[in-house]
């Protein structure tokens, strides 16, 4: 897959081509993806993806500071390419760009600069200035400008729709279950190994302290996870804390990710891992005494065991 920064980069005879922000490349999204690439192949094509950089919300409205992502751009850039996809655009989206028209965007970006023939859009597509491009405009700039146009229906699952914000809300939640069918693939959050209190390692349980790699990264609801432990090309089970760790800690706004890796002993301090979200096991508890803190760790320990292995 060639990536582009500048679309003056940009030289592909038959640009089959899609628009979106992606966030958490969902099954909707795949549904998109595997179309955009069929008609590619059809047409003697290449599949083009042509997303933003930073996300919209960002720019547009950075008193927020609101906004949670499913998916960092390095993350976006490996599905996209596990996906198959010819060519991802990175646009940079800036607050000059978010005032033009999209008459104007299709007209001098897609057609004249990237020379599309082909558009494939989601049931959804809303676009340029105050959302102003709907499906309808786009039919008719489809005609003025000579391109083909196809519009993908809602997909559906259990009969709900998928959505970005859907699963969002299951994460919230902790349903990491739910969320992972609806993205089809573990929700992963990518860190740095930084010092903890090492509290852990009085009760046989030491645990790496992370710090998460994007600080606009969704993080799951509070609770003991079980997950998979990506560190240098080596996989492991691992069981994840996210919280305030009531039994050892005072101060209950002092939120932790915390992970205790199973049959690994080694230093990381400083290094990077990858968490693989596979279910959640419970929810925070603060317990009476360590030891019985302890011995919940254990029955913790046991069923994630059955469960990744």
């Amino acid at each position: 897959m060639k990536i582009y920064r500048d679309i003056n980069d940009f030289h592909v005879e038959n640009p089959i081509l899609t628009i979106g922000s992606f966030d958490g490349v969902h099954e909707g999204h795949f549904k998109i993806i595997n179309r955009l690439r069929e008609i590619a192949e059809e047409k003697k094509g290449e599949s083009v993806i042509f997303t933003f950089y930073p996300h919209p919300r960002l720019v547009l409205f950075p008193e927020e500071k609101n906004l949670r992502l499913l998916t960092t751009l390095n993350e976006k850039v490996r599905l996209f390419e596990k996906a198959g996809i010819d060519h991802l655009i990175i646009y940079p989206f800036t607050k000059i760009f978010s005032e033009l028209s999209y008459t104007d965007f299709v007209h001098t970006i897609l057609v004249e600069k990237l020379r599309i023939k082909t558009l494939v859009v989601g049931y959804d597509h809303k676009f340029g200035k105050n959302r102003e491009g709907s499906y309808s405009m786009l039919q008719g700039l489809s005609e003025a400008f000579n391109f083909e146009l196809e519009k993908l229906d809602v997909l559906l699952m259990d009969d709900v729709n998928i959505s970005s914000t859907k699963i969002r809300e299951s994460l919230q939640e902790g349903d990491v279950k739910l969320a992972n069918k609806y993205l089809g693939y573990p929700y992963t959050l990518h860190g740095t190994v930084v010092e903890g209190q090492k509290l852990g390692r009085k009760i046989q349980f030491p645990t790496a302290n992370i710090e998460a790699s994007d600080p606009n990264k969704l993080i799951p609801g509070y609770g003991v996870y079980a997950v998979f432990v990506n560190i240098a090309g080596e996989r492991y089970i691992g069981m994840l804390n996210i919280g305030t760790r009531p039994t050892v800690n005072n101060n209950a706004d002092n939120r932790s990710i915390e992970v205790h890796i199973l049959q690994f002993d080694g230093n990381l301090y400083d290094h990077e891992i990858e968490l693989e979200f596979i279910q959640k096991i419970r929810n925070e508890k603060k317990f009476a005494s360590i030891d019985e803190l302890r011995a919940q760790l254990e029955e913790d320990k046991s069923v994630i065991i059955q469960k990744l292995s």
